[in-house]
């Protein structure tokens, strides 16, 4: 947001207390963190949710993507359960999802989503990535994320595809 002016702050920075994140939607959880920033903080509030949803588990891990990888957050645990609940599924479709809402101290929002549709891979592959990146090749690709160069990566991503949405919205 830097080139349209926008002074960035970080929750840590202000000293924000987390709050629980028990929403059941990435928009319901986005919604609630930039909301408990925007009233404490009194200022304008952005935030995401954002996780991998594998269509043959109902798109699970969904919501719960973080969680997946337990306390220790272990994402080769957490690829691992996701290959292990997909034995014997023909179907490995997947995609990145994110909501990105914008809060106001008045409680006023808007949100705005993106999507990156995929696969999923096994055995991982690739080490520029973080979480389900290595198990994860978006359409038209052949490789995963965690084997594209970060920028190729931002470029197209869920997150990405969400933030252009919100400057178009916002920015134009």
């Amino acid at each position: 947001l830097a080139p349209f002016g926008a002074e960035v702050i970080s929750a840590g920075e202000l000293g924000l207390p987390e709050p629980v994140e028990d929403g059941d939607t990435f928009e319901a959880n986005a919604k609630i963190k930039a909301l408990a920033s925007a009233k404490a903080a009194e200022l304008p509030a952005l935030a995401d949710d954002s996780g991998l949803c594998v269509h043959a588990l109902n798109d699970e891990p969904g919501v719960y993507s973080a969680r997946w990888a337990g306390p220790g957050k272990d994402f080769d645990l957490a690829m691992q359960k996701v290959e292990d609940a997909l034995d014997g599924k023909g179907d490995r479709s997947a995609h990145f999802a994110c909501a990105l809402t914008l809060a106001w101290p008045d409680g006023h929002t808007e949100t705005f989503e993106g999507q990156v549709h995929g696969a999923m891979t096994w055995p991982p592959r690739g080490d520029k990535g973080f979480g389900y990146d290595p198990t994860f090749v978006p359409e038209g690709f052949a490789t995963t994320f965690a084997e594209m160069e970060p920028q190729a990566k931002h470029a197209m991503s869920h997150r990405a595809r969400a933030f252009k949405k919100l400057v178009a919205a916002c920015f134009a």
